[in-house]
C-alpha cells in the first residue's frame, strides 16, 4: 500500500488475486477478517499511529526507518489502540519476532525500545486498563 500508495480496499484484492494460487502466501480464509481489520485499521489511522511512533523514536524521522520496520511498528501501534482481545505485550512480542524474521539484525530491538516507550504512555492514559497487559 505505502510504496504504490494505494487504498487498502486495492490493496487487499490485488494481494488476493496474486497469492490465492500460491499456497506459501495465501491468506487463509479464516485469518482474512482479521488480516484486513489491520490493513484498514492501520489505513484508517496512520496519521494517529505514525505522530506516536515519532514521537517515541529519538533521533529518528519516520522516514528514515526501513519500510519493514516502519508498518510493523504501525500493526504494533495499531493492535495496542484498537484490538481489545489482544494484550499489549502479545502485540510487543509478535512485533519483535516479526522485526527479527524480516527485519534487519537491529530490528527487533529498535521496534521493542520504541513499543516500549509507548506502552506506558498508554497505559498512563487509560487506554491499556481495559484488557488484560500480561
Amino acid at each position: 500500500m505505502e510504496m504504490a500508495d494505494l487504498p487498502p480496499e486495492e490493496a487487499l484484492g490485488l494481494y488476493y488475486q496474486l497469492f490465492d494460487d500460491d499456497e506459501k502466501h495465501r491468506v487463509p480464509a479464516e485469518v482474512r477478517p482479521f488480516a484486513e481489520e489491520i490493513v484498514r485499521g492501520v489505513s484508517l489511522h496512520r496519521a494517529r499511529i505514525d505522530e506516536m511512533i515519532t514521537s517515541a523514536s529519538e533521533h529518528w524521522r519516520l522516514a528514515r526507518m526501513s519500510l519493514v520496520d516502519r508498518n510493523i511498528l504501525r500493526i504494533a501501534v495499531f493492535e495496542m489502540l484498537f484490538c481489545f482481545d489482544i494484550p499489549p505485550k502479545v502485540s510487543i512480542n509478535e512485533a519483535i519476532d516479526l522485526g527479527k524474521t524480516f527485519g534487519s539484525p537491529d530490528s527487533g530491538a529498535f521496534i521493542n525500545g520504541i513499543l516500549d516507550h509507548i506502552l506506558p504512555l498508554l497505559e498512563a492514559n487509560g487506554r491499556i486498563d481495559r484488557r488484560d497487559s500480561a
